[in-house]
This record gives C-alpha cells, structure tokens and sequence, in this order.
C-alpha cells in the first residue's frame, strides 16, 4: 500500500492510476533516481493512516529492479528529458510520465551512462 501521501496534486495523480499501470520506483534523497518497475495492483481508496482529510492510497507490487540506476542528475543532462515533470518538480512524491518518457527511460536503462546500482 502507497500511503501517507499529503500533497493534494500528488494525491490527485494517484487517483488517476488505473489498475494495471505500470510505474517507476523512484528514490528521492541524497541519491535520486530511478530504481525499478512496479504496477498498480490495486485501484485508489481511503488512505487508512489519515486522521483528517480526503486522501487515498492504492497498492502496487514490484516487477523489477531496474539494470542499473538512473539518477536525477543524469535524467536532468537528457534534453529529450527536459520537459518531464520530474525535472521541474523533483518533490513531488506521485508524477506523471508519458508514454514518450516512459520509453526513453527503458533505453536509457540498457546503456552503459550513469552509475550502476
């Protein structure tokens, strides 16, 4: 289960998950980056661990690690990346990839840039 989001955009973007969905598994931190595949599993509820407020939660399950690790500073070298949402809002816990982004990210996984993880 996916909770304790509290940004309503975030929570917003999660209610937009349609079971089946895949996404990326994103580290923030110090080392940021993409780190694997996952689906959404479950389609968007209540989250059970708010005390006040409309949240919600949706469950996912892991598919895989990715083959390496794709950091944030890598992704914000690729012009072809520039306009994705995760370089103009890096905080934001639940984001949207299109379908362009989400390809190039799977290339960008098969080459030798970057750092391995």
């Amino acid at each position: 289960m996916w909770d304790g989001v509290r940004n309503f955009q975030a929570r917003n973007n999660l209610r937009k998950m349609k079971k089946g969905d895949i996404l990326f598994f994103y580290h923030s931190g110090k080392n940021s980056g993409i780190v694997g595949l996952a689906e959404v599993a479950k389609e968007h509820y209540p989250d059970p661990t708010a005390k006040e407020g409309d949240w919600s939660v949706v469950e996912v399950k892991p598919i895989r690690k990715l083959k390496r690790f794709i950091t944030l500073q890598e992704i914000k070298q690729i012009q072809d990346l520039h306009t994705m949402y995760l370089i103009r809002s890096s905080r934001l816990s639940v984001q949207p990839v299109t379908k362009e982004e989400y390809e190039f990210i799977l290339e960008l996984e098969k080459s030798d840039v970057g750092v391995t993880h």
